[in-house]
């Protein structure tokens, strides 16, 4: 019979209590982000300036914020601002509200925060002339608002906006910066051409153009404004600390928060330069879901059929399950709908942008007498959202999804120079 004393016991019992502390530290929940302790190695710009509070002494601030302005202990940036004796004055909100909550499209409301009993006003739906006089009782303004790094998703263009206004009522814009959630290497999909310029879509820079929200205001303030007449914003980008341009958001330990009410987690973020081109068909995007961008139908498609259809192009990085699902809101609410789950199976090689170009090839092969666009006619969504009318014509003419993405290699590798020019972190041996 074997004999352990008490004095290896303990240290049998100290060994296991390490071991399992271990696992916990490294468990990660959906979209990769660890549960160990949210004060990561990363300091977002919002950390820099709570560092460093006195470079807004004397000023009244306007903080351009929504949810996902936090410190990594879920601190508001309003509430952490106040606190380090920063005077905020006024807040305004992007799409969706500064609380986030409204739907796409919808226009939030006016109100006073009851904790601060500061107004929260709107900024969209108005155009910079608009927000010009908004900004009359601020000294300099301040955006701190995770963005999803894709083009059409409106925050970028929102900032554009605020530094136009800015610029043209003399007032500075500190913007905060923040990780690029789908990382700051690869540069993806078409690149916006500037007749198709729009609220999701201002500038020409490719559909995921791999920056930050600091990366993209110096590239509107040097380049694209000069070019297009605009004044340029006295800005100044409060650079983070830490994060380099190949990490994923998991990596960063930084906690994630909604942007909006259908961006629930680091996955969605990852589908939806590809899932979100969806919005522009008579498909479902899986808006009214728990999985919206994930879960993809009509009532026409059989599920298992799409499925073995896009498996069957062994894309990389993803698979894709038949599935059935009823919207509660939005495309086919109340209907059953068939069609599939996509599956992000490795998000180091998963293409987002083909995998939304193949999905649509293939339900326009399967259900061409049902399958459509969501207008009739021009101007067409599909336009707007891939910043091109070549995409959409190449669907029609039955390209493949393949051969959709190489007809962009020449404009993309052009975008990539002049995005070298501006970037603001390095790649750590990874060539930009």
């Amino acid at each position: 019979m074997l004999h352990i004393n008490r004095a290896s016991w303990w240290g049998l019992a100290l060994v296991f209590v390490l071991i399992f502390a271990t696992l916990g530290l490294v468990w990660k929940d959906e979209g990769g982000e660890t549960a160990q302790g949210r004060r990561g190695k990363v300091l977002t710009g919002l950390d820099v300036v709570l560092a460093n509070p006195k470079m807004f002494t004397g000023k009244r601030v306007g903080l351009i914020t929504n949810p996902t302005g936090i410190t990594a202990d879920y601190e508001h940036s309003l509430d952490a601002m106040l606190r380090k004796g920063i005077r905020v004055t006024e807040v305004y909100g992007p799409e969706h509200g500064v609380r986030g909550t409204e739907q796409a499209g919808e226009t939030p409301g006016e109100l006073i925060d009851p904790k601060t009993g500061l107004p929260l006003s709107n900024l969209y739906g108005k155009n910079p002339v608009d927000m010009v006089p908004m900004f009359a009782d601020v000294d300099v303004l301040v955006f701190d608002i995770q963005d999803v790094g894709t083009r059409f998703y409106t925050y970028i263009s929102t900032m554009a906006y605020v530094m136009e206004a800015a610029a043209i009522a003399d007032k500075p814009l500190y913007v905060l910066d923040r990780p690029n959630p789908l990382g700051g290497v690869r540069v993806e999909g078409p690149v916006l051409e500037e007749k198709h310029s729009s609220f999701i879509g201002l500038f020409p820079i490719a559909l995921r153009h791999g920056m930050t929200v600091g990366e993209l205001a110096t590239l509107f303030n040097e380049w694209f404004f000069p070019k297009s007449g605009k004044k340029k914003v006295e800005l100044h980008v409060v650079k983070m600390k830490g994060w380099s341009r190949q990490e994923t958001y998991g990596q960063t330990g930084l906690p994630w928060v909604m942007p909006s009410p259908n961006m629930p987690t680091v996955t969605t973020a990852q589908v939806y330069p590809g899932t979100g081109l969806i919005e522009a068909t008579n498909l479902s995007e899986g808006r009214g879901t728990t999985r919206p961008f994930e879960l993809i139908g009509a009532p026409y498609v059989e599920g298992w059929k799409l499925a073995e259809e896009l498996n069957r192009e062994r894309l990389p990085g993803v698979k894709f399950r038949e599935a059935y699902f009823t919207p509660t809101f939005s495309k086919h609410q109340g209907k059953t709908v068939g069609g599939v789950q996509v599956h992000v199976e490795d998000p180091a090689t998963f293409d987002p942008i083909l995998t939304g170009l193949a999905i649509i090839e293939k339900v326009k092969k399967l259900y061409p007498s049902q399958f459509a666009w969501r207008e009739s006619g021009e101007p067409y969504w599909m336009d707007k959202m891939t910043g091109t009318e070549k995409v959409r014509q190449q669907i029609d003419q039955g390209k493949s999804a393949r051969e959709i993405v190489r007809s962009w290699a020449a404009e993309l590798n052009n975008f990539k120079k002049l995005r070298g020019k501006y970037l603001l972190y390095p790649a750590r041996g990874i060539p930009h």
